[in-house]
């Protein structure tokens, strides 16, 4: 899994002070993550390869993976036999090493996941609603959380490690938009989504934006061409994204990083004077939703039927040339700022929608005049709808288990 544990933890970059020093329990700890990371990474690795890769003695690499085998979270594969020596046994991570509950809450629906330790989603519970509420919020982390693990046994409920909550921020924002009352809109501006779910659940809690952890899914479950530099767009009730640069999600100064559904685009539906919008009021699934309201249909068949929008092809066409006309010009200015290699385009919709999306922007980009600007490949994104829920399950394994330099440093010498 890529590092992206301190993007995804603590969104505002800290500086490190280089003349700070470190302690042996630091660099064990760091060691111990390091190896964890790399056999995530590749699958399992044998103690001498993790030697080759860390720059660690195999003496060194040996006694820490006996131990992270030990403490369960390990499995010993078959010999490899057939080279002179000893033969060379690969570790793997147990997927019984520890688990996570992930829990999306959105402004249409709200989904909680069991994940291993290995990434695989052992339960899944999904709900959906015309608006969400906080007291919906607490009733489904209550139910939920009792769901998941009443098939646990004691072992098993002992290694959840964490519980990682994926929300948008500014929840009380977008009334219009969303649809909700005004007088529930305004609940959620005093509520502490972080602070509230953790009188509900015994573990650590981590919280970071759904777009956010969407995109860190997509890095560490997707991106199958390998690209460490792109720009990624989740289509949700209001569009969003993220950054990643060098192989590492990128939050930006605030967090706010890839926001990009606040970006200006031209107002290309009304006549007049040449004005700009934000690209939420231009591509959002709620501009979809609208459209539904205007010709009579149920708006609802979008959340409520994520995997088949069939019954609505012809509004669905008007809203996919309206969505990516905005959608191109927003990368072009995008790629403008950062060179990406790529543009990663995601959503809550089905397949085949977001193939006509990506085929759909590819096709306007094209068109454009980009003289001076870095090509740049425009992509499907791999998980779909479960991206934000997944990014949130993620968050409790990388804060415990993933690569962070800044180990290095938590302590004075």
């Amino acid at each position: 899994m890529p590092d992206i544990l301190s993007a995804l933890t603590t969104p505002p970059p800290r500086t490190v002070d280089p003349s700070r020093g470190t302690n042996q329990s630091g660099v064990k700890l760091y060691n111990e993550r390091l190896i964890l990371s790399l056999i995530r990474s590749h699958g399992s690795l044998s103690k001498t390869e993790i030697a080759r890769r860390t720059g660690l003695s195999t003496q060194t690499s040996s006694v820490i993976m006996k131990q992270l085998e030990n403490d369960g979270l390990l499995l010993k594969g078959t010999p490899i036999r057939g080279k002179v020596g000893q033969p060379s046994v690969p570790m793997s991570l147990n997927p019984e090493g520890a688990f996570s509950i992930g829990f999306k809450f959105g402004r249409r629906s709200a989904d909680l996941v069991l994940m291993d330790f290995v990434g695989r989603v052992r339960q899944v519970l999904r709900e959906t609603y015309a608006y969400p509420t906080p007291n919906e919020l607490e009733r489904f982390v209550r139910s939920g959380v009792a769901e998941l693990t009443q098939n646990l046994d004691d072992q098993q409920t002992k290694r959840i490690c964490g519980f990682g909550i994926a929300a948008p921020f500014e929840m009380w924002g977008w009334e219009d938009e969303v649809g909700a009352p005004h007088e529930v809109q305004e609940a959620w501006r005093s509520y502490d989504i972080n602070s509230e779910v953790e009188r509900l659940v015994p573990w650590p809690v981590h919280f970071c934006n759904d777009a956010t952890a969407a995109c860190a899914a997509e890095l560490a479950f997707g991106n199958r061409a390998g690209y460490t530099n792109f720009l990624y767009i989740f289509f949700a009730t209001l569009i969003g994204g993220g950054v990643v640069l060098n192989g590492s999600l990128y939050p930006g100064r605030a967090g706010y990083a890839g926001a990009f559904g606040s970006m200006l685009v031209p107002n290309l539906n009304e006549a007049g004077p040449a004005s700009a919008r934000s690209l939420i009021r231009s591509a959002s699934i709620y501009i979809l939703e609208n459209m539904l309201k205007n010709e009579g249909q149920d708006p609802s068949i979008l959340w409520r039927s994520p995997n088949d929008w069939s019954a609505v092809d012809a509004t669905l066409e008007a809203w996919i040339e309206q969505a990516t006309a905005s959608v191109s010009v927003a990368i072009g200015s995008a790629i403008s700022v950062i060179d990406f290699e790529a543009i990663v385009i995601d959503g809550a919709f089905p397949e085949a929608i977001r193939s006509a999306v990506v085929q759909r922007t590819r096709e306007k980009f094209a068109r454009m005049d980009l003289q001076g600007l870095a090509p740049a490949d425009i992509v499907e994104g791999t998980i779909g709808s479960d991206a934000r829920v997944l990014g949130a399950a993620s968050l409790p394994l990388l804060a415990g288990f993933a690569r962070d330099r800044d180990l290095l440093f938590h302590a004075a010498i």
